[in-house]
């Protein structure tokens, strides 16, 4: 008995390991061929070139003027000049060290994207796991009900029943048939929700076995790693560290500028030629641009404030609800399998020990339980992808 239970457990943690290697390929494959992140990435890529423009001076300038004399004798005049700007010096640092944050943003966006996109496939693939766990139930319920009305069919032929056990046995079948049907629609909706995921290519997935996972139950030390990992959280933060730089480059840009070159001038007979300098006083143009970004700060750390205290709420809600589906789903399991008589209710119907009425009335409560199983066995997989979508 021992030696059986081992391998059973052997067997079952096989299938497991299994079932999540499957949706690991999945999620792979999706992430490899998803329409939707390919574009993303080609337009984060496009988002992190525009990011690094403008950090350099300005263009110089250059400037010609070639004035005629009147009257003539006094000649033609030619003006020429180079000139080049600089904003005060700690700008372009500043300058830079926004553009890579925001570059960082940008990753954090498509990482976002990306999270969504494979967290939408987890659920599909849950999903795809009830239905599939569910079509072989039905099967078996199906295979049987055919059994039944043959048996049922050639009992009326010989006069043994009336038509009214004729009938029931005939309903039987083609109530078996049609919900097998329903549940094929619904598999093949699924999997073409799955393709499109995969941009276009179609993915097989025949998983009909749920990977019982296990969550820790300290909370806090798991969510301190889901906020670490949750790319809006980081948005946030990489938000005020830009305005924080913001502020910087504002104070810097309160500064002066200046620009320096080289102008000539040239008259009959005489030629002048030297350098210019010259400087730009910031009085009007950057007026509260300091403020600003010093408000946006607060501003942001209420958001960041916020999000935190609304991520946390729910992953302890959804943390709760997980811990209380998986206690519910394994008692259920076991006592289904402890009390479960379908056998032996097929066997006291062989020997008409029980009407054909009691017989599917007793065989309709096996596979509501079966049913029952299999939803809460979805319900507890899909808020466990919902509480790991950061880990």
């Amino acid at each position: 008995m021992k030696r059986a239970i081992l391998i059973s457990a052997i067997v079952v943690l096989g299938f497991n390991l299994f079932a999540q290697n499957n949706i690991n390929n999945v999620l792979t494959e999706i992430e490899k061929y998803n329409t939707t992140l390919s574009a993303y990435r080609k337009s984060v890529d496009a988002e992190k070139i525009g990011n690094k423009t403008g950090l350099t001076p300005q263009n110089p300038e250059v400037e010609f003027n070639y004035l005629w004399g009147n009257p003539s004798a006094i000649g033609n005049r030619t003006d020429f000049s180079v000139k080049q700007s600089f904003d005060f010096p700690t700008v372009y640092s500043y300058k830079n060290q926004i553009s890579n944050l925001k570059n960082e943003q940008a990753e954090l966006e498509y990482k976002k994207q990306r999270n969504d996109v494979l967290y939408q496939t987890q659920l599909v693939c849950v999903k795809l796991t009830y239905y599939n766990a569910l079509n072989v139930e039905l099967s078996k319920r199906h295979a049987n009900a055919i059994k039944v009305a043959e048996a049922y069919k050639t009992k009326y032929s010989t006069g043994d029943i009336g038509i009214l056990d004729y009938n029931k046995a005939q309903v039987n079948l083609l109530n078996s048939s049609k919900e097998l049907e329903s549940n094929v629609i619904e598999r093949n909706a699924l999997l073409s929700e799955l393709a499109t995921l995969n941009g276009g290519k179609a993915i097989n997935f025949p998983d009909s076995l749920f990977s019982n996972q296990t969550i820790p139950a300290d909370f806090e030390q798991w969510y301190a790693q889901s906020e670490a990992n949750n790319p809006l959280l980081q948005w946030v933060k990489q938000e005020i560290a830009i305005f924080e730089k913001q502020v910087k480059l504002n104070t810097a840009n309160s500064f002066p500028k200046f620009y320096g070159g080289f102008m000539s001038e040239k008259v009959v007979g005489q030629q002048f030629q030297g350098v210019t300098v010259g400087i730009t006083i910031p009085l009007w143009e950057n007026k509260n641009t300091v403020k600003y970004a010093k408000a946006k700060i607060i501003a942001m750390q209420s958001v960041e404030a916020d999000t935190k205290l609304q991520f946390y709420n729910s992953m302890k809600a959804t943390h709760s609800k997980v811990i209380s589906l998986q206690t519910n789903v394994t008692d259920y399991r076991s006592k289904l399998a402890m009390y479960s008589s379908s056998e032996l209710l097929e066997k006291a119907f062989i020997k008409g020990e029980i009407s054909l009425t009691e017989y599917m009335y007793e065989l309709s409560l096996y596979y509501e339980s079966m049913y029952k199983l299999l939803e809460m066995e979805m319900n507890y997989n899909i808020a466990f992808a919902e509480l790991n979508r950061y880990q």
